[in-house]
Parts: C-alpha cells; sequence; structure tokens
C-alpha cells in the first residue's frame, strides 16, 4: 500500500478542516436567529361608550348604501368605486406589491440559464481561428439562516397591507359620495324652502302695499316688507352656488368632468334617511373589521420579517453553482463528445470586518419596527374616537331634528294665523315678519339637521369599517 505523505494530507485536512468549522458556524449562527416579538397591548373598551341600538350587525355593512334605499345614491357609489382614479392607484400598488413578493418569492429558489457564444479571432500574422460555445448555468444560494424566508415574509405582509390600503380606499371614498350626494339633496331641499318662503313673504308684500294704499298701514310695513323679501332673494344665489359645486364634486369623485351629473341629479329630491336598528359591534369586532388597522397590522408584520433579514444577512452566506457546456473550433464539431466543459462550484462567504454597518443596519430595521407599532397604536385609538363621536353625533343630532321639527310645525301655524290677522287688521306688521323669518329659519335648520343627520350614519358606517369585501379585495387582479 502506497503510503501518503504530509503534504499529501494536508488538502485532506484542510476541507475536514473547513467541513467542521463550517457545521460548528451553522449551529452557533442558528441559535442567534431573532424572534419575532409580539404586538404591543393597545387598551381596548368592552363596550362602547353610547348604547347600541338593536337591529343590523355591524359585520354585514360591506354594501351599507343600500340601506338608504336611494338608487342613485348606490348607483353613484358602484361607479365611484369603478372609475375614481384613487382606487385605480390603489389597485395599481397592490398589483405592483403581488408582483414584487412573486419576485422575491423567485429569488428563493435554483436559478438556470443558457448561453451561446461564437469568437473569431486572428493574432499577428497567425492564421484566424474560430470557436464556438454553447451551455447551461445552475446556481443555488440555501437559505440556511432564513434571510430569504424572511424577505419573503416581508414581500407578503406587504402584498397584504396593500390589499388592505385598497380597502381603505374604499371605505373612505364610499363615505365621501355617500356624504356628498347627502349634502346635494340637502342644498337642495334648503333652496327649495328659501324659494316658498320668498312666495309667502312676496304675498305679504303685496297685501303691505294693498292695505298702504287704501290707508290702513303706513308706508314703513312696506319697506320692512321689501328688506325682509330682498334678504330671503339673496340667500338664493348663494345656495345654487353650493348645488352646482356638490355637483361637480360628485361627478369628479365617480370619475367624470364636472358638470356631467348636472341632467341626473339637477331635479331635487328629498334628502336619503337611514333606516334606524343599527347595531353596533364590540370594539375589538370593530378593529378587525376596519381596513386600516389590518394594514397596520401587516406592516408590523413586514417590520419583523425584516428585522429578521437584517440580522440573517449578518451571516455567512452559501452558493452553489455549476455549469454544463460545449465548445468546439467550428459549429460541425460542436456536438462532439470531447467538447464537453463541466464544472461545479460550492463557495462560502462571510462578512469579516464592515465597520459595523450589519449592526446598524438591523438597528435600522428596528426602528422601522416600532415606528410601525406606534402607528399601529394611533390607528387603533382613532378608530375608537372615530366610532364615538359618530355616536355622539348621531345621538345629539337626532334629538335636536326632533325639536327643531316641532318648532317648524309651530312657526308654521304661526304665521298662517299672523298673516290672517295681519289682514284683518288685528295685529301690527312686524308680528308677521317675525312669524315668517321665523318660519324660514327653523324651516331651513330642518332641513340642514336632516341632511347632518344622515351625514352622520355615513360617518358611522364608515368608522365601523363598512364599504369594503376583504375577500374580494383580496381576490381582485
Amino acid at each position: 500500500m502506497k503510503s501518503l505523505s504530509p503534504m499529501h494530507l494536508l488538502p485532506r485536512r484542510l476541507s475536514c478542516l473547513l467541513v467542521f468549522a463550517s457545521t460548528a458556524l451553522l449551529t452557533a449562527c442558528a441559535s442567534l436567529a431573532p424572534s419575532s416579538a409580539s404586538l404591543r397591548v393597545t387598551p381596548v373598551p368592552a363596550t362602547w361608550s353610547s348604547p347600541a341600538q338593536g337591529g343590523q350587525s355591524a359585520t354585514a355593512l360591506a354594501n351599507w348604501w343600500q340601506r338608504f334605499n336611494d338608487p342613485m345614491l348606490s348607483s353613484l357609489v358602484t361607479q365611484a368605486l369603478q372609475a375614481n382614479t384613487s382606487v385605480q392607484s390603489a389597485q395599481a400598488a397592490l398589483l405592483q406589491a403581488r408582483a414584487q413578493r412573486d419576485v422575491q418569492a423567485a429569488n428563493t429558489g435554483p436559478s438556470l440559464g443558457a448561453s451561446a457564444s461564437a469568437q473569431r479571432s486572428q493574432p499577428g500574422s497567425s492564421d484566424a481561428s474560430s470557436r464556438f460555445q454553447a451551455g447551461f448555468d445552475a446556481s443555488w444560494e440555501p437559505d440556511v439562516f432564513g434571510g430569504n424566508r424572511a424577505a419573503m415574509s416581508a414581500s407578503d405582509a406587504d402584498a397584504r397591507a396593500a390589499e388592505t390600503s385598497l380597502g381603505n380606499v374604499q371605505v373612505s371614498l364610499a363615505a365621501e359620495v355617500a356624504a356628498s350626494y347627502i349634502d346635494l339633496r340637502g342644498l337642495q331641499t334648503r333652496l327649495t324652502i328659501a324659494r316658498s318662503n320668498l312666495a309667502l313673504q312676496t304675498e305679504t308684500l303685496q297685501i303691505a302695499r294693498w292695505r298702504n294704499q287704501a290707508g290702513l298701514a303706513s308706508s314703513l310695513d312696506v319697506a320692512q316688507s321689501v328688506a325682509s323679501t330682498e334678504q330671503t332673494r339673496a340667500q338664493i344665489p348663494t345656495l345654487q352656488t353650493s348645488v352646482a359645486q356638490s355637483l361637480n364634486a360628485l361627478a369628479v369623485l365617480t370619475g367624470q368632468a364636472p358638470g356631467a351629473l348636472q341632467a341626473a341629479l339637477g331635479t331635487p329630491a328629498a334628502v336619503p334617511l337611514a333606516p334606524g336598528g343599527l347595531a353596533l359591534a364590540f370594539p375589538a369586532e370593530t378593529l378587525r373589521q376596519r381596513p386600516d388597522v389590518r394594514s397596520a397590522e401587516h406592516r408590523i408584520s413586514a417590520a419583523l420579517a425584516r428585522v429578521d433579514a437584517a440580522e440573517a444577512a449578518r451571516y455567512p452566506s452559501f452558493r452553489l453553482g455549476g455549469s454544463l457546456g460545449l465548445s468546439a473550433l467550428t459549429l460541425g464539431t460542436l456536438t462532439d463528445g470531447a467538447s464537453v466543459l463541466r464544472s461545479l462550484l460550492a463557495s462560502v462567504s462571510a462578512p469579516l470586518f464592515d465597520g459595523g454597518a450589519g449592526k446598524a443596519q438591523v438597528r435600522v430595521q428596528e426602528a422601522a419596527l416600532e415606528q410601525a407599532r406606534l402607528n399601529y397604536q394611533a390607528t387603533v385609538l382613532s378608530a375608537l374616537k372615530d366610532v364615538e363621536d359618530a355616536l355622539v353625533a348621531l345621538h345629539g343630532n337626532t334629538e335636536r331634528l326632533a325639536r327643531l321639527q316641532a318648532a317648524s310645525t309651530a312657526a308654521t301655524q304661526a304665521e298662517l294665523l299672523a298673516r290672517q290677522r295681519y289682514q284683518s287688521g288685528l295685529i301690527d306688521f312686524r308680528t308677521v315678519l317675525d312669524t315668517q323669518r321665523s318660519l324660514l329659519s327653523t324651516q331651513d335648520s330642518v332641513a340642514s339637521t336632516q341632511a347632518t343627520l344622515s351625514a352622520d350614519h355615513v360617518r358611522l358606517y364608515k368608522a365601523l369599517g363598512g364599504g369594503w369585501a376583504p375577500d374580494a379585495t383580496a381576490n381582485a387582479r
């Protein structure tokens, strides 16, 4: 048996040493892999401050605008969700996030490439020569410390955050369209009331003039009636301007040019009223329903994964590669077995000194994680405030509307009696003016409060997270 010299044994010993060192390094570094921290606990109350009403469950509010029983409102919201530029931009961002996730997923597996080349060279006065090559190259980087898996998790969390961001845009847009539509109908109702009161005041002015001509009233009555009539007439252009601006706003929200909805919405209609009987989910259930809270959760998951990826980047990386190709002087001999070229490469690299850049990058991602956590807490608190504010406003405006409606009924009766008694000469003209001003004010307040009350329902639906379907958003392409 042939003996081996120490020089012959050296390569084998070095190979064994590298294997043992690599194994020890893998074990040591794997034990240092960071673990994902849990979310900080954000205090969430068990119930809302305002008592819930019996009826509809808050978890079934994906198409809450249909509860107003206004076909035009449903049509506008549907069109806005399809054509609004904000929704389309959010959809494009979702497609981008999903594509980035697919790119990251593709990077975790082996890669295979093909190449071919032809070379013609002539050194000095020597004869020209040719060389033809063709082959395949393959490589794979084993994800020993989970860096690629962490990057994949971050991309996946970003994609889920983009889905919920799209849902948040849909929720906000549906609420904005509904609020603008309600505002339009409220302004149209107020314009109708102003015109109706102007007709009454014009009739009263005519009566004052007749009585003045007959010597039964002074010119002061006529002057006061003219002043009151012109003040009411001055309100009409302001309301007309607001109506036109609301129409333009709705047109833009639905992806159309200003003025496009004049024919469809120019005719006045009643303010859509939401039916009663809305049951509120518990605060924790509402938070799960809201897309902005879900998006904040996904951002934390992405930040956690990036911390893991930054930690893994500080450890050694391994790479396996190989190639199989053909090389020949002529195309005809390219398939000759003697021209087959084979190679196999295994490599390992580890950062030895980087000036602390690796640790600094970990701190960068940890700071981003802390920002994501704080943003989540702020989002939760804001969501709770939105619901509480909507409930308080809804309760207060409901009571206010009841009082104003009673006042409007009384003002209508008072105005009728005042005109009749003035015609009979039983009261002075100042009483007539006061009752007519009160009638216009109370009727205008009733119309404004009805619109505000409907808008309060819209804000409550939005605060509860209604207006999006998570499954439909996740499947959107």
